[in-house]
């Protein structure tokens, strides 16, 4: 039977990370993935001849190199990775729209600062106050605990109308709770995405993928495409064994899964399926269909210049499953040309790494997955079709009118993110209930990924290092480490 020091489930962002960390301690480290894309929630495809980005509209957490303490710049001195070889792109500009109400915002806090304080001049010192708090406030603490995100921005805030168009985006970019987000987690993406700010591979996800595989092979992991886990062999509160779909035995120290609270659960040979239901927490439910329309014209050509909109068609932001087949009265629309091509390094240019050529319109709204799920080929096909449409028709009526420039259509669903993620109910963002530790009711099983409870691609890389750090490497290791 193999063994390994440790065995990582999953080749998403956070199982990568993981990898490389390991093996570059020469830990024997073996990543397995049942499909044979690698990037998780992130990856990309080609169809027809055209290549497509999935799960990643923007990198938060964008900072200049010089920003030693920021988290994109502590995990690629973790994992070893210049700067440049992400060639970043930072976005133009983004911002959230709601009925009369439109907030700019930049890679510059000040945009956002100084809209909030002219569109909101009644809630202007509080709004700083809130700032400053969330800059003081620690989300980092693996002991804290859970609070409400509503409840704390209610303490600050009494416009009613501000405190949904704060919450839009960050929700939609992070939150697997109905409604409502940990603060902590709150706290995660308010300054991923206000304070510091959105970038673009100038790639795409492709490039951050290639970049971690290129550095986890030279580092002599191993990985395993199209290698699903069936079960993990439980004996005296520890994982004995690995089976894999294939029947083959593996054995390991320690295992990192990244394939969810709940998901990872469901591996364990002790968990009958009657217990499914109540096995350690409930699994989330946020799931979203998205479309990629490819236009005849570049965006600004029509009038659109804006990186990224989150826009709401009421005063009153509803992020709950869909009660018909999509919600469209919400959504985000991600426009990838729109990032500054032109300020990407040197570096990027030289790789022959070239921006984007058509046109492209994403736009991501909040799903049902039971309706998707149980939907026939044939109704599957004709709703995927018909949802388009009524997305499209809402989103055009905040942004300008694409529908004519149209020449190609790819739409993804909750079903498309099921049977690629593994994830119940699609859930994109997991569990609502995070592990923040890693720690499982198992001593040697750790999670890392969405529902260790970093958020985005940089924390979900960020959860992979900071785990195989805490729970598989060597507390001297980790301290040199911690060091930078």
């Amino acid at each position: 039977m193999p063994h390994y020091d440790c065995i990582i489930i999953g080749a998403g962002m956070s199982g990568l990370a993981a990898g490389i960390r390991l093996a570059y301690y020469e830990k024997k480290v073996c990543i397995l993935e049942r499909h044979s894309m690698p990037g998780g929630l992130n990856s990309f495809y080609r169809l027809d001849g055209k290549n497509f980005d999935v799960g990643l509209h923007a990198m938060t957490n964008f900072v200049a190199p010089s920003v030693r303490q920021a988290p994109l710049n502590k995990l690629l001195r973790q994992l070893r990775i210049k700067y440049a070889e992400f060639a970043l792109c930072p976005q133009r500009e983004s911002d959230i729209r709601f009925p009369g109400v439109t907030l700019r915002f930049s890679n510059e806090f000040k945009l956002f600062e100084t809209e909030v304080c002219e569109k909101f001049p009644a809630q202007a010192d509080a709004f700083r106050k809130l700032v400053q708090h969330i800059l003081s406030f620690d989300e980092l603490n693996l002991n804290a605990k859970p609070v409400s995100a509503r409840g704390v921005i209610n303490e600050f805030l009494s416009d009613a109308l501000l405190v949904e168009m704060i919450f839009c985006p960050l929700m939609f970019y992070g939150s697997a709770n109905v409604d409502d987000m940990e603060f902590g987690q709150f706290v995660i993406m308010f300054k991923s995405i206000f304070c510091e700010g959105f970038a673009r591979p100038r790639a795409g996800v492709r490039q951050i993928v290639s970049t971690l595989l290129k550095k986890y092979k030279a580092c002599h992991g191993e990985l395993r495409m199209g290698c699903g886990v069936r079960s993990l062999n439980v004996n005296e509160e520890k994982i004995q064994s690995v089976t894999l779909d294939t029947d083959e035995v593996l054995s390991a120290d320690s295992i990192l899964s990244s394939a969810g609270l709940v998901e990872t659960a469901r591996l364990c040979s002790d968990i009958s399926p009657e217990s499914f239901k109540t096995v350690e927490a409930a699994p989330g439910l946020m799931t979203f269909m998205e479309s990629i329309s490819l236009l005849d014209v570049q965006p600004e050509e029509i009038g659109y210049g804006q990186t990224i909109t989150f826009f709401n068609n009421s005063e009153k932001f509803r992020y709950r499953p869909a009660e018909d087949w999509c919600d469209i009265g919400s959504a985000v629309v991600c426009c990838p040309s729109n990032f500054d091509y032109s300020r990407s390094t040197p570096a990027a240019k030289g790789m022959g790494l070239d921006p984007l050529q058509d046109g492209i319109i994403r736009v991501t709204n909040i799903a049902n997955f039971a309706l998707w799920k149980n939907a026939s080929d044939d109704e599957y096909a004709e709703k995927k079709k018909l949802w388009y449409e009524r997305s499209v028709a809402e989103a055009v009526r905040f942004v300008p009118d694409f529908r004519k420039h149209v020449k190609y259509v790819d739409t993804f669903t909750p079903r498309t993110i099921h049977k690629f993620t593994g994830h119940i109910n699609g859930a994109v963002y997991g569990a609502p209930v995070k592990s923040k530790d890693g720690r499982t009711r198992l001593k040697n099983l750790f999670l890392c990924g969405t529902d260790q409870g970093f958020l985005g691609i940089i924390g979900a890389m960020l959860s992979g290092i900071s785990m195989a750090n805490l729970h598989v490497l060597q507390p001297g290791i980790t301290q040199v480490a911690a060091q930078g």
